[in-house]
């Protein structure tokens, strides 16, 4: 079996720089969010019954229950755990628990072995045990690859499930780059690109996501490598055109799965012309039948004009029934996989030299993970089996799903799909929120740091940082207010000037720097992109009120405060402060200080360019496989 130990720690590297991403822009907006006057206090959900510890726990397991042994309140023990996580890059959102989960598998808890960099034979012999992979590591890297599947697959399949019409005319794109979340600059040049290029471009997406990824549980290396690229191209086109925070970089990490060692450093053993040929010939075979199969079902031709036409040449009736066909038939390829790669791992146990107490260990070692991997599997077919309604009860056994629903709120496995409807058809809906001082006016608009409201604002870019406001006010202008009910402790913070939730605003643009208005009203806009022919003008955006988004509040409103005391976010008695620990908040005072100091996406380009910096260096040291190996031959060639 190939090494995949560079592999895999180039990916565990990547999903620890992803953690600290997540939890560096979660820190920072903790304030604002989550603190005494922030939005939404935590605290608000730390108002349980139960008075037994073990009984908390259990129904809200989260480390919060534990602020008051150390002598903080709940704002300050997110901010010790938001440090915690900067520092261990080991928690997070749903997708990166579920893969967080598998690099506790996936990480080394122990070091094999001495440096390879020893000149003696019995040293040498003992360098290139400890540089070869584990055999768990093979199934556990496994797991990565299946969610990796299961994400790709899931996101293309819900698209067409929807039946939203912009999907099945491969018009989606006309809409998507003008009303995604927070779009970068160059999202306005792929919104004027022409049409045909950008069904083309949605066309790739499905390619990629339908007909590739089943290719990833390929046992020819060249067909998984190809399917690497593949992804990484799509994820490059997201990366730049959308800020979608850390999500795409969890997946340009979570690809590092379909490789080995060997495409880093070449074959360690010179394969036969015959066999290399082979293999190039397979890969050749396996995706002209997969691009056949795509060009038909997508009617891709091309035009006497140059132009590369695409449309979905099959009815949704045809896919709903191979979707059906098609899922448990994908759960039993990859349950096949897996077994092989437990057969492959057990057999790499038994060929190891060395004592018979290390075989044992690692045979218990290798059967444990396998146990595992078979349950997490299992688990995961759950919701992977959800994606068509006739496959609910006859791929997974009832069992497995009681299994499931018991383990659900720890997010070990998960069901996923992004956009299942197309989003701002018509026009991208922003809210826009004004505060006055006189009902008559004038009325004076707030301004977000990242969110489209000034039209003459340029579009910034962001990721990996994710304003967690900015995001919210796009998934509150799809629904009402009534639906939103942050949205009304959002006005009340800006009624009283609460500091923490200016601050997550643009504050060099307050509206209202000295006093906070009387007034505060929301209005429902719709924006659009300028036309190509502006390009050159400053003016980014047109837009056309709708209507009102909520009517004008006063910090006075009864029903607002009457609301915001039924949420518990404002409370009339004065609650009984515990014994803080007033050295502890003062330090996290001071290090918050710190962090305030600094815009968030300079921050957070500054942690890219140093951890990109210890990665690179990191993988590029001598206990890797490959390189390892091979300064170990030059040294035998330089002793001899």
């Amino acid at each position: 079996m190939a090494e995949i130990r560079y592999s895999r720690n180039l990916f565990l590297r990547c999903i620890n720089l992803i953690y600290l991403f997540a939890f560096t822009s979660f820190y920072i907006q903790i304030p604002g969010l989550y603190g005494e006057n922030g939005i939404l206090p935590a605290r608000t959900q730390m108002d349980i019954k139960e008075t037994d510890f073990a009984a908390k726990l259990q129904k809200k397991p989260t480390l919060l229950w534990f602020a008051s042994y150390l002598g903080l309140d709940t704002e300050h023990m997110m901010d010790l755990l938001a440090l915690l996580g900067m520092f261990l890059s080991l928690s997070g959102d749903i997708l990166l628990l579920e893969t967080g989960f598998l690099c506790l598998l996936l990480s080394p808890w122990r070091q094999k072995g001495s440096s390879a960099s020893s000149s003696s034979g019995g040293s040498k012999k003992q360098a290139a045990i400890s540089n070869a992979s584990s055999p768990a590591d093979y199934i556990n890297f496994w797991l990565v690859r299946w969610l990796l599947f299961r994400l790709m697959f899931s996101n293309a399949v819900v698209k067409l499930t929807s039946g939203c019409p912009t999907w099945w005319s491969l018009t989606a794109l006309n809409v998507h780059f003008e009303s995604m979340v927070i779009p970068t600059p160059i999202a306005w040049y792929f919104h004027h690109l022409p049409l045909w290029i950008l069904k083309l471009g949605l066309a790739y997406s499905f390619f990629a996501e339908i007909f590739v990824s089943p290719l990833f549980f390929c046992p020819i290396k060249g067909v998984r490598t190809t399917a690497f690229f593949i992804q990484v191209f799509l994820q490059l086109m997201i990366i730049i055109s959308g800020n979608y925070n850390f999500f795409n970089f969890l997946i340009f990490a979570l690809c590092f799965s379909l490789l080995d060692d060997d495409f880093f450093y070449g074959e360690g053993k010179k394969s036969t012309a015959l066999k290399r040929f082979s293999k190039y010939l397979a890969t050749i075979i396996i995706y002209t039948v997969v691009i056949f199969a795509f060009i038909k079902l997508y009617g891709i031709k091309i035009t006497p004009a140059g132009i590369i036409e695409s449309k979905i040449s099959f009815k949704p009736s045809d896919f709903d029934v191979s979707l059906g066909r098609a899922v448990p038939i994908l759960a039993a390829l990859a349950f096949c996989s897996l077994a092989f790669t437990c057969l492959r791992s057990l057999a790499l146990v038994f060929s190891q030299t060395g004592t018979t107490v290390s075989k044992v260990m690692s045979l218990f070692s290798t059967l444990f993970y396998i146990f595992t991997a078979l349950a997490l599997f299992s688990d995961s077919l759950v919701p992977f089996s959800n994606l068509h309604p006739a496959t609910e009860n006859t791929t997974v056994h009832p069992e497995i799903r009681q299994f499931h629903n018991k383990l659900s709120h720890l997010h070990l496995t998960n069901s996923y799909g992004l956009f299942r409807r197309m989003t701002g058809v018509g026009g991208r809906p922003e809210v826009i929120i004004e505060g006055a001082n006189n009902l008559e006016g004038p009325w004076v608009e707030y301004h977000f740091k990242y969110k489209p409201g000034d039209v003459n604002t340029t579009l910034p870019f962001v990721a990996p940082h994710t304003p967690r406001l900015d995001w919210q006010m796009w998934f509150a202008s799809l629904g009402t207010y009534h639906q939103n009910s942050w949205i009304m402790s959002l006005t009340y913070r800006l009624l009283t000037g609460s500091k923490e939730v200016l601050a997550l605003m643009d504050v060099q643009r307050n509206p209202f720097p000295v006093k906070p208005p009387r007034y505060i009203t929301a209005s429902l806009y719709h924006y659009s992109y300028t036309p190509w022919k502006s390009r050159d003008k400053p003016a980014t955006w047109t837009r056309k009120k709708v209507g009102e988004y909520f009517p004008i509040f006063s910090k006075e409103h009864p029903p607002l405060l009457d609301y915001l005391r039924n949420l518990k976010i404002l409370q009339d008695d004065k609650r009984k402060k515990s014994q803080l620990s007033s050295i502890f908040i003062d330090y996290l005072n001071g290090v918050r200080s710190v962090f305030a100091a600094m815009e968030p996406t300079y921050l957070h380009l500054s942690l890219v360019i140093t951890c990109l910096a210890m990665i690179m260096f990191g993988s590029l040291t001598p206990t890797s496989s490959g390189q390892g190996k091979q300064q170990q031959q030059k040294s035998k060639k330089k002793n001899k």
